[in-house]
């Protein structure tokens, strides 16, 4: 791995966060899961949760995780949509910059050893949770449907992905 890319290479890589073993990443002391929200666990801007995005807060639960949306998005979007799942949330979060994740970890009361960010964005999501200094697992975009700029960014991603290896 070229030096200047170990910000961008996530501790782990999965498919569909429905499908991911959350009670492996529990058992070993993880007990925080932050989330991005645009095609991580739900389509990217989403109004609302779908059945994907609920099926997932569930999951982690049900793996004993307190669950934190942690979104760039700045309109109250996050907020409703976090507040619809019953969980938490920092919005705002100027990813890569790790102070929404900072943010999100004082919200829940959990240091750094106990945390994990779910995202789907080299860029922003795994570069702000490797910047933190958290466990980082990257989810493969939960549809193709993108904004202009995060689909110009993919080509990036790809870059970095077949470099790395990942």
């Amino acid at each position: 791995m070229l030096f200047c890319f170990k910000n961008l290479v996530p501790h782990r890589v999965c498919k569909r966060l429905s499908d991911f073993p959350f009670d492996e990443l529990r058992k070993q002391g993880f007990k925080c899961a932050l989330l991005d929200l645009d095609n991580t666990i739900a389509p990217d801007r989403a109004a609302e949760p779908n059945e994907y995005s609920h099926r997932v807060i569930r999951n982690l639960k049900d793996a004993g995780f307190d669950c934190c949306l942690v979104s760039n998005a700045k309109s109250s979007r996050s907020a409703k949509f976090a507040a619809a799942l019953g969980i938490s949330h920092v919005d705002f979060a100027g990813k890569p910059s790790p102070k929404g994740v900072w943010k999100a970890m004082e919200l829940m009361n959990v240091v750094a050893e106990q945390t994990v960010l779910f995202g789907d964005q080299l860029f922003t999501d795994i570069l702000a949770a490797k910047r933190a200094g958290i466990h980082a697992v990257f989810v493969e975009p939960y549809d193709k449907k993108e904004i202009f700029y995060v689909r110009f960014k993919r080509f990036f991603e790809y870059i970095v992905r077949k470099t790395c290896r990942f």
